[in-house]
């Protein structure tokens, strides 16, 4: 490796700041271009009328990832954000009445099951299982940058595979090892992470829960944009050029190698090494002007993860039962995976994430306010489900209705600011591939979970980082999709 190569990262979400970080350290020269006015992408925030609103991740997990790119820089992260603990790490509310807290004390996680009785040693039994499956994949598919068939044959032997649980589904795996419907739903949800169904994604999904109730749930103070204020500060402590306002729109080619970018306004940046933080199938048909074949033989394979309705909401009151992250559950759940992820329709009962972060941060809120997230999943875009406005703002009507039936009272009385993406314009603000929030679907029939490789097979010196591709969407997969792409960059320049 020459450490004057010169590396051009398109796009500063979390993965490509990752990506541009992890690479700086290593000795490349790194140019960050962004076309939004601000790094981030998903991570994304919103303030006015005194709310602050993350617009995107609301959730810290596995913070020790993120940590990694401060102490591999010789710094401490601490010294750029303030994390604490979440406590409950979601409060699940039930058609029937019944609310059941997630907290990851054994004790404390065991009364919340004998009060719906569900016996507590199926948690526990659980809870082993689901770490037996967070450990096999973090040492391989994590930790190591598996991108494929050929990887996972070589790292794991067939032994090792055959402990994937690969032939249930995460929801069969559940099931099987709850009573209660639940903890069923409960845990079948914790799929809301990648954007997917628990119906149609493999069993070894269930690691998921081990992320949260091992490594904890996190807070970032005033906000997890706070995350890439810190991370912009770091890039520019390292040297690494951030333009923002500055849209690439073709990558250039010269045989099979990629040469560089050309950004709207029309000038060409040189570069030795090109990282696309622009999701794989968009990068192709829009970045490298695939022809149709290339470009549906990429859509076949990497369906994308759903998206959904952001309803941001500013109050006039609070509303007490709320905890800082609460699942307000569909009344049959198995039917709403099926309505979104199968039907591809627009849910007539979706589960509702809300956030009301106040809980752990007043100041993101006026004093005797609150400021709600709102988030049901739904479709990405397609051609044969041409919705438009109204039909988003029907279901932003059934969804509030829906919370002020279970106990939200008088919910839209209280609205004193409202704001609503909607996947058009998620596609809008982040190039994300149909309106998806996660990248790739993940789906055992489909592509078992597996999402795009690092590297191009047709250019070499072309990677791809981000939620589309491996090991996934959420915030501490993207930042190590972002370590790892930088280790295979490193490794192909010395070869």
């Amino acid at each position: 490796m020459q450490a004057n190569k010169k590396v051009i990262v398109i796009g500063a979400g979390l993965g490509g700041i990752s990506a541009a970080i992890s690479l700086r350290q290593a000795g490349y020269e790194v140019e960050l271009l962004e076309k939004n006015e601000r790094i981030g992408g998903k991570l994304n925030v919103l303030r006015a009328e005194g709310f602050t609103f993350d617009l995107g991740p609301s959730i810290l997990t596995l913070p020790h990832i993120l940590a990694r790119l401060f102490e591999r820089s010789g710094r401490e992260m601490r010294d750029y954000i303030t994390l604490r603990p979440v406590r409950p790490h979601w409060r699940c509310f039930f058609e029937d009445g019944t609310v059941v807290d997630l907290v990851p004390e054994p004790a404390a996680m065991a009364e919340q099951a004998r009060r719906v009785k569900e016996p507590p040693e199926n948690v526990e039994r659980f809870l082993e299982y689901s770490g037996r499956l967070f450990d096999l994949i973090h040492e391989g598919y994590f930790e190591q940058g598996l991108d494929n068939w050929r990887d996972f044959a070589r790292h794991y032997g067939l032994w090792k595979f055959l402990r994937f649980d690969l032939f249930r589904s995460m929801h069969q795996a559940v099931a099987a090892h709850f009573r209660t419907s639940y903890f069923r739903d409960i845990f079948d949800f914790f799929i809301k992470y990648v954007g997917s169904s628990a119906l149609r994604a493999p069993a070894f999904m269930n690691c998921l829960p081990t992320i949260q109730f091992r490594y904890d749930l996190w807070y970032v103070d005033g906000g997890l944009y706070r995350i890439a204020e810190a991370l912009q500060r770091l890039m520019q402590e390292l040297g690494i050029r951030i333009q923002c306002g500055v849209e690439v729109i073709r990558i250039t080619r010269n045989g099979s190698r990629v040469t560089g970018v050309v950004t709207a306004e029309g000038a060409f940046h040189p570069a030795d090494i090109v990282v696309s933080n622009m999701e794989v199938v968009p990068a192709h048909a829009e970045l490298l002007g695939e022809d149709r074949t290339v470009v549906a033989s990429l859509e076949r394979r990497l369906e994308p993860a759903c998206s959904g309705l952001v309803i941001d909401v500013g109050l006039d009151c609070q509303y007490p039962q709320l905890a800082h992250h609460n699942f307000f559950f569909s009344k049959d759940q198995k039917a709403h995976f099926a309505e979104v992820f199968e039907r591809y329709e627009l849910p007539s009962d979706p589960t509702l994430y809300v956030v009301a972060a106040s809980r752990t941060d007043p100041t993101v809120a006026p004093p005797g306010c609150d400021c709600l997230k709102i988030l049901p999943h739904i479709p990405y875009i397609r051609e044969d489900r041409p919705w438009g406005p109204q039909d988003y703002e029907a279901l932003k009507d059934r969804v509030l209705s829906k919370l002020e039936r279970m106990g939200l009272k008088d919910l839209r009385r209280h609205i004193v600011y409202e704001h609503v993406l909607t996947p058009p314009d998620i596609r809008r603000l982040y190039h994300s591939h149909r309106g998806s929030i996660y990248g790739v679907v993940s789906d055992r029939w489909r592509n078992l979970a597996f999402k795009a490789p690092k590297q191009s097979r047709r250019y070499p010196n072309l990677f791809f980082v981000g939620g589309s591709v491996n090991p996934g969407g959420g915030v501490p997969m993207v930042l190590l999709c972002g370590q790892n792409v930088a280790k295979q960059v490193m490794a192909w320049d010395r070869s």
